[in-house]
């Protein structure tokens, strides 16, 4: 596919905020330094345009100048960063906003998530009033978490207040987090996938060999259209350019019934990252 059908193809998913934000999008957690910024424009001219980073990644500067470099209108960029657990608390997580927002140096930032519930330090609610607080500047357009399970969702609604437009948890075929989703459903919250492809651990599988040779496709691309087809958001990382165009082809086909149902018996509570209970 080549970058102008990949744009026009990229469902733009209405959020309960009103945003809409094309449905896959490119992570970059561990891609810093001087490989950053040309990755991102690469991806920016291989059709992505929506950009996953955080505090914690140490690559806004460089997501920053990528979006300021890519000749491309603003408002045709979606990026989204994390407050990082360490920033928990109302006004420490104020600062930290304001820092996100000098280091990415891009007039606003579309999607400002919580990157840990931590609920041991019993502050998310706190912090989660100053990304309220954030929206009323302009310089953030919308707020959501990341890892919040049902009932740290649960807390933080009975709070009061805004409502997450996104919940973004670890999700892909051997840890499919069926309670998170539909705990995102019923709040009108969407799924984000992070990690949507276990870190290549589905690769050789069988069951996506044979779906990959049923579609003519990589495994890449049979994982990434099955979350679209379950309508997640998704964020496939890659650090390699050429890679980048391969990762978001999964707009000219689809997966039958039966290739669902099977990647569905994929599901083994494998998760790969930490827990949110205890992290």
């Amino acid at each position: 596919m080549d970058a102008k059908s990949i744009v026009e193809l990229n469902p733009k998913v209405k959020l309960n905020n009103g945003q809409l934000i094309p449905q896959v999008g490119l992570g970059v957690y561990k891609v810093a330094g001087e490989s950053a910024e040309p990755l991102i424009l690469s991806a920016f001219e291989a059709g992505y345009r929506r950009i996953d980073t955080a505090a914690f990644y140490g690559n806004e500067p460089e997501v920053g100048a990528a979006v300021r470099n890519a000749g491309l209108p603003r408002e045709e960029i979606f990026v989204a960063t994390k407050i990082w657990k360490d920033d928990h608390g109302y006004e420490r997580a104020l600062k930290a906003i304001d820092e996100s927002l000098a280091r990415l140096d891009i007039d606003y930032i579309d999607m400002l998530l919580i990157h840990w519930p931590s609920p041991a330090l019993g502050k998310f609610v706190e912090t989660w009033a100053a990304l309220e607080k954030s929206l009323e500047s302009g310089r953030v357009r919308g707020i959501g978490v990341s890892n919040f399970q049902p009932d740290h969702l649960a807390t933080l609604i009975s709070a009061g207040g805004t409502v997450p437009a996104i919940n973004q948890v670890e999700l892909h075929p051997g840890f499919q987090q069926a309670e998170v989703r539909a705990a995102n459903d019923a709040h009108g919250i969407l799924t984000e996938a992070w990690s949507p492809l276990a870190r290549g651990r589905f690769n050789e599988d069988p069951v996506i060999e044979s779906i990959i040779a049923k579609h003519n496709r990589s495994a890449t691309q049979v994982i990434v259209r099955w979350h679209v087809q379950l309508g997640n958001l998704v964020i496939p990382k890659t650090a390699t350019a050429s890679r980048l165009q391969g990762n978001i082809s999964v707009f000219d086909f689809e997966l039958d019934e039966t290739d669902m149902d099977a990647i569905a018996g994929l599901d083994a509570g494998l998760r790969t990252g930490p827990n949110p209970d205890e992290f």
